[in-house]
C-alpha cells in the first residue's frame, strides 16, 4: 500500500503522521513497529524541465509560437 504524507519537524527529527484510515486498514497499534520505504515525491514535470535544448532563447520562440498561433507579433 503506498500513502503520500508530509513530514513534520519534530525536535531535532522530522517526523511523519499515517492517517488515520492507513492505521485502521492495516490494524497498525502505537508503538508497533513498521517498515516503510522513503522516496522524496517529485513534481510530476520535474523530469521535463530543462530537457528542451534548442540554444534558441525562449523569448524568441515565444514570439515564432505567437506569429504560427495569431498570425502577428507581439
Amino acid at each position: 500500500m503506498a500513502v503520500t504524507v508530509t513530514t513534520k519537524k519534530w525536535g531535532n527529527s522530522v517526523g511523519l503522521v499515517i492517517p488515520k484510515e492507513v492505521v485502521e486498514r492495516q490494524g497498525i497499534k502505537p508503538e508497533q513497529k513498521v517498515e516503510i520505504e522513503v522516496r522524496p515525491v517529485r513534481h510530476p514535470f520535474a523530469k521535463f524541465f530543462g530537457s528542451l535544448k534548442t540554444g534558441r532563447p525562449v523569448q524568441e520562440i515565444k514570439d515564432e509560437l505567437r506569429k504560427e498561433l495569431w498570425g502577428k507579433e507581439l
